[in-house]
Formats: C-alpha cells, structure tokens, sequence
C-alpha cells in the first residue's frame, strides 16, 4: 500500500512503478484513432524561414546578418530537427535530433526575443516540419520574462531566451500516468542537444529551472489544463562582447506537498505538474550551490576499483564530428551480444562525466544541470574486454569503477527491461538513480522534475558517444522498478531513473 503521508513526489513514484503482477492489468490497449500529432500549428503569424542557412547557399551573401542566421538555423536543427521521415501504415514518422520514448516527441520550443536585428520582439515557435521560425506574438515581453524568472542574473545580458514546454497528451496517450518521467527524460535528452548545439554555433545556454510556472505558461499563451513549460533557458551570444555573467543557481529548492486527496489513474500526471509548480521562490540553499561539492556517494570497502582515466574523445576542430553524430544518431533496435573493449566505455563515460576535459574543442567545460550532485550512476557489465562481469558503481570524481556485485546478469537484465532483448544483449547497462525520499527532503518535490531533466541530459551525452564510436545505444524508461535494487545488489534507498543500454548492434 502506498504511505499517503509521502510527499507528491514519492506517492507519484511509488504509484507509477510497474511490478510484474500488475503491469499491463490497468490499460485497455491504445486507441490508435486518438494518436497524438507530435506538431504543433499556429493558424497566424510570421514565418523566419531557416532551411536556406543549413548549407552552403551561392544565393545568399557570407556577410555577419547571413552568418548570424545560420548559427541560429543550426542551433534549432541539432537541438530538435527532423532528421528521418520513415513509412507508416498511417502518417509517416518523423525523427528528430533528439530521441523520444515511442517517438512521441512531447517537447515544445519556444523562442523570446528581447528585440535584435534579426528576430523582433516577442514569442516564436520552432516549427519542426518546415524547419522555421513562426512569430506568432509581436511584443515586448522580455521584462515580464525576467520577473517570471526572478530576475535571473543571466536574463539582464542576453536578447534570446529557449522555452521548453510539454504537451502531456503526447505521451500519456501511451505511457499515462508514467507519462511525466518519460516527459522529463525526453526534455531532457534536448537539453542535452542544447547544450553541444550551442557550443558548436557560440551561444551558451543558461538552464533556469526555477521560475513561476503560470506566468510562463501565460506568457506563451499554453493551454494549461494539457501542457506546461519545462525549462527556460537563455541563451548568451559567445561572438558578441565579452561579457562575465555571475549566474544565479539554475534551480531553488521548493515546497514539499503532503496534504493532497485521494488520486485516481489517470489524474497523477496533471497533478504533480500543478503541485510541483513555484509561484514564490523559497530562500534556501540551491541545488546548484552543492554540485560544485559533489562527492562520490559509495566507497565500498575492499571492492575491486579500476581506473577510468582516459583521453578526450576528438570531435573535430570546428566539432564537426560532433554535428554528424547529433544529426546521424539513432536508437539502436538490436545488439548482437558482443563485447565493448574497455576503452570504448572509458570513452563513454569521459564523454559524459568529464566536460572539463572537452574546453581545448570549445565545449562548455561547466555545463548547467539541475541537479546533479544527487545523481547516481550504477553499471551492469555483461561483456567488456578486460573487465569481469558484475555491477559497478561509477565514481565521477574519482573516475574509477567501483565494484558492487560479481555476476552475469543478463537473464536477470532482461526481466528487469520489461523481457526487451536490449536488456539481455547489450554489453553495458547503465543506471542512472537518486536517493529520492532525500532528495525531496532535501529541496522539494519539484525535484522530481530535475532529476529526470538531468538523468534525459546524461543519457543524451551517452547516445552520441555511442553512436560517434560506432556502437549501439538506447534508453529505457520502462522497466520493473523494485527489482533493480534486489537483482544488482544497488542499495535499497536509490531510485531508478533512467536505463542507458550500450553495446554492439545486429547488422
């Protein structure tokens, strides 16, 4: 029975858990005829169109306005552009930049405009399909933005500002109630994108995640019984001065919701939306002040610890490698079992763990997250060259592997993935957890939100890795929650997350 004295974050964790005698005994299949159309239409306004800065275009002059228009062309591409258009029985599917659980793509990206030479002031909408910008709302609304914001330090300096908002139905039309996870964890894989696209096209993006929610969703004109606004994200231009921003703390800590009624299935996803959401900032300590004293959680006494030093994965001068890799990547359908080399997971974890390492390629080397310093990493190892089967703890500080369990887990591996043979046949495992009950305790439960963002923004970093190594990657949101912590040995007070399988694809 679920203790209704949790707070909303843990009673929604507890209640949306799938267990091997219930999953599947609630939902009465999905009704095709009601799917979701994953774009969103403006029936006015004015279209910047971007295609035309894509490539090298002989029409166009390579004058500073031109050069402008492609950085930002680029910058909305690699974030969340089309980049597939496959057969359907019905609509075609499209695929974009960034990956999304059943390729439902509940993401929205708004543009604000402070007023430039390019883009006038007010509200835009990337349009995915026609690869474009659609002004719907000509204003000067950056001051009610920064009030929204609480006067965020890095709104005063910059003309840009990202919006990221969700329409829930997207992806409750299949996952219902488990929706929000997989909202957060696809939010969070753009945001990930975000953040190398801005590196790539000099802009840095600032991630703000305390803001009030209502006057953002107003702001945008968001119907807020269906969708909601996610992230806000400024984006400071790295071409123009030199400017010295003293950011303030991407997330506030927030109120802990005890008092809540009686909830059926289906109304938990809209109401830890509504619950979690801030009108007043509480003046506490902020997440963002303890990542930079972030300690490595689990020192096992007398367990194997190997060493995960390695050099920087080589994006290119201009990271042009890297462009490819976001454009190119795909989730992986089928591995055929076989080993990673050691070297190939060091890279991964490089990659993904040691952004100072990655400043010499012009990449951000403190990238902004949530809150990271109560993310854990856990690591099932099924076959890499060199080091023995069983789960590892992955210590960021120290960058070493620390050992927790001996054993091969694959059967158990894929029972915990739902009986997906990603699961039983990747050769990497990875599981990304948080001491939840604390973490609420600790900042409230709009850290729900956060740690699914940044477990999305980590798993992202993995993908291109993955796919720039020539390997095989996919995330998993559904799996049997309880049993993660029984089966690997991980301890009990650590919630799962987010799965990141690893290995070599069937060709």
């Amino acid at each position: 029975m679920v203790d209704t004295k949790a707070s909303i974050a843990n009673h929604y964790h507890q209640r949306t858990k799938y267990d091997p005698e219930t999953i599947g005994t609630k939902s009465a299949g999905l009704d095709w005829s009601q799917q979701p159309i994953p774009f969103k239409e403006y029936k006015i306004g004015k279209t910047f169109d971007l295609k035309p800065y894509l490539s090298n275009n002989d029409n166009l002059s390579d004058d500073d306005r031109t050069q402008q228009w492609r950085r930002i062309s680029h910058l909305f591409f690699c974030s969340y552009g089309l980049t597939a258009k496959l057969p359907s029985y019905g609509a075609p599917v499209y695929l974009r930049a960034a990956p999304s659980a059943g390729g439902l793509y509940p993401a929205e990206i708004y543009l604000i405009s402070r007023g430039t030479d390019l883009l006038p002031a007010g509200i835009y909408n990337y349009q995915a399909q026609s690869h474009s910008l659609l002004l719907f709302w000509e204003d000067r609304i950056w001051e009610k933005l920064q009030e929204a914001c609480f006067w965020h330090s890095a709104l005063e300096e910059t003309e840009l500002a990202i919006v990221t908002t969700a329409v829930f139905y997207r992806s409750a039309w299949r996952y219902e109630d488990r929706a929000y996870r997989r909202i957060c964890l696809d939010t969070g894989h753009l945001l990930g994108n975000i953040e190398l696209a801005g590196a790539i096209n000099q802009f840095h993006p600032y991630l703000i995640g305390d803001f009030q929610d209502a006057a953002i969703d107003r702001l945008l004109y968001l119907e807020s019984d269906i969708e909601g606004s996610i992230s806000v994200i400024p984006l400071v231009d790295l071409q123009g001065q030199n400017i010295k921003i003293v950011a303030n703390s991407t997330t506030l800590t927030s109120e802990i919701h005890t008092n809540y009624p009686d909830l059926a299935d289906g109304d938990l996803l809209s109401y830890l939306h509504r619950s979690t959401q801030i009108k007043e900032p509480i003046k506490l300590a902020s997440l963002s002040e303890t990542n930079a004293t972030r300690v490595d959680k689990y020192n096992f006494p007398f367990c194997l610890k190997v060493s995960t030093q390695t050099i920087p994965i080589n994006w290119g001068d201009r990271q042009e490698r890297l462009e490819n890799t976001i454009l190119t990547r795909r989730s992986t359908r089928a591995y055929n079992g076989g080993d990673l080399s050691f070297e190939e997971l060091k890279a991964l974890l490089h990659f993904t763990y040691q952004p100072q390492d990655y400043f010499p390629q012009s990449l951000d080397p403190k990238p902004d997250y949530f809150s990271l310093e109560t993310i854990e990493t856990f690591i099932a190892v099924s076959g890499v060259e060199g080091l023995e089967e069983g789960c590892y703890y992955y210590a960021p500080k120290a960058q070493e592997l620390r050992q927790i369990r001996f054993k091969n887990f694959r059967r158990e591996l894929h029972y915990l993935c739902l009986g997906q043979d990603l699961g039983r046949d990747a050769a990497v495992v990875l599981f990304h957890t948080a001491d939840l009950p604390q973490a609420v305790a600790n900042y409230g439960d709009r850290v729900y939100r956060y740690l699914h963002l940044d477990a999305g923004h980590l798993g992202q970093k993995l993908n291109l890795a993955a796919i720039h190594l020539g390997l095989g990657v996919s995330g998993i949101g559904g799996f049997f929650d309880d049993r993660v912590n029984e089966i690997l040995g991980i301890p009990q007070d650590e919630a799962t997350l987010y799965i990141t399988t690893l290995g070599r694809p069937r060709s």
